[in-house]
């Protein structure tokens, strides 16, 4: 089996589920992992084990996270329907999603800041009105070469970038965590974790639905 790229980590720990064989599990990754060989992998994986498999695609903005962030979520349970938490999940997405402001408020002092575009044809500019982009594992500042984009929410000039502790507020940990080592290290740590309050959501909806269940 080739387990290169990133979701030889998934494959693995499918094996691992697969293995211990414990009554529910959790896993995420990015949403695109349903088009991958992996994802076929673990699938079947799962399904040969005699899980019945909820596969979900939730962005975080509607899940109490002032980001912008697609993530897929396969749930399993040991001898439930394929589906099984599908309804549960979709029944308590919010209306809209949640903006910075709707999050934090004014806390972080400004209502535009800059966030390095993947290339400069894109908006670099953002307005905390609306949900963050998507917290990467990278802090860099403003380019010098970045002169502004027609879509910005306003002048490069007068705005600025995030800190690594404010982009941990988007990813909704709380403000006394503290995160340990370099500053790579915590950027890192930030951009890759799964926002604690979409882990929250995922996990509550699960649990409501054992609870509900047991029993039966």
């Amino acid at each position: 089996m080739n387990r290169g790229g990133r979701a030889a980590l998934s494959v693995s720990f499918a094996e691992i589920v697969t293995t211990v064989r414990p009554q529910w599990f959790v896993m995420e990754n990015v949403a695109t992992i349903r088009n991958t060989n992996a994802f076929k992998t673990i699938y079947d994986l799962y399904k040969k084990s005699g899980y019945g498999l909820t596969c979900k695609v939730l962005n975080a903005a509607y899940c109490g996270v002032p980001q912008s962030r697609k993530r897929m979520f396969i749930i399993g349970g040991l001898a439930e329907d394929d589906g099984f938490l599908e309804k549960p999940l979709q029944e308590s997405l919010a209306d809209k999603p949640m903006s910075i402001r709707d999050y934090l408020g004014d806390k972080l002092g400004i209502d535009y800041y800059f966030r390095v575009p993947t290339n400069y044809n894109r908006r670099g500019v953002f307005s905390v009105d609306e949900p963050s982009m998507t917290i990467r594992a990278v802090d860099r500042p403003i380019p010098p070469g970045y002169k502004g984009n027609p879509n910005d929410s306003a002048p490069v000039s007068e705005v600025r970038c995030l800190t690594p502790k404010e982009r941990s507020y988007i990813q909704t940990f709380p403000e006394n965590f503290e995160f340990f080592g370099g500053k790579s290290d915590v950027n890192t740590m930030i951009g890759n974790a799964v926002p604690v309050n979409l882990a929250k959501y995922v996990a509550s909806t699960l649990a409501r639905y054992i609870s509900k269940h047991s029993g039966e």
